[in-house]
């Protein structure tokens, strides 16, 4: 019985294997493009990888800066990448990806979305420096400390006395 199994296993094995086989042989042509991230605000960079581009090639988008160049990944056979600058004005929402390679092409449909880009990075602000009332808050909590500390130095020395 347990001679059968395993039989049974390697056989689905070996028939997995004779499957994929040819299909590998004849891997020449742009799959499985992969954006990431997949939501990414204006502005921002996306790298691009596809499949079956063994030579590189090139992305383009409606939403690209101008189109990404396609490099074949090092220790990857038939694996290319390439980074791609979103627009400052592109709309939000989702964008299509047309990579060309060895002279084919092949569109993933909606394989990103852009969003609204956001002021990160100064707090909301736009002004530098501290402002007036900056200095006046930090002017108080510094006169606080200082009669504070004072007066737990001026008790320690009353009790010392005693």
């Amino acid at each position: 019985m347990r001679n059968t199994r395993a039989l049974a296993v390697a056989g689905a094995a070996v028939a997995a294997i004779g499957f994929s086989a040819p299909a590998a042989v004849a891997w020449d042509t742009p799959s499985n493009i992969v954006a990431l991230p997949s939501v990414i605000a204006r502005g921002g960079q996306l790298t691009i990888t596809v499949d079956g581009c063994r030579h590189g090639g090139t992305a383009t988008s409606n939403a690209f800066t101008m189109p990404a160049t396609l490099s074949p990944v090092n220790g990857a056979k038939e694996t290319a990448r390439g980074t791609a600058t979103i627009r400052n004005n592109a709309r939000p929402g989702p964008y299509d990806i047309t990579v060309t390679c060895n002279g084919k092409s092949l569109t993933k449909p909606q394989a990103f979305t852009v969003i609204g880009g956001v002021r990160g990075g100064i707090g909301g602000s736009s002004t530098t420096g501290a402002t007036p009332t900056d200095m006046a808050i930090g002017g108080g909590l510094v006169a606080a400390a200082l009669v504070g500390g004072g007066v737990f130095w001026m008790r320690r020395r009353a009790e010392r006395r005693v």
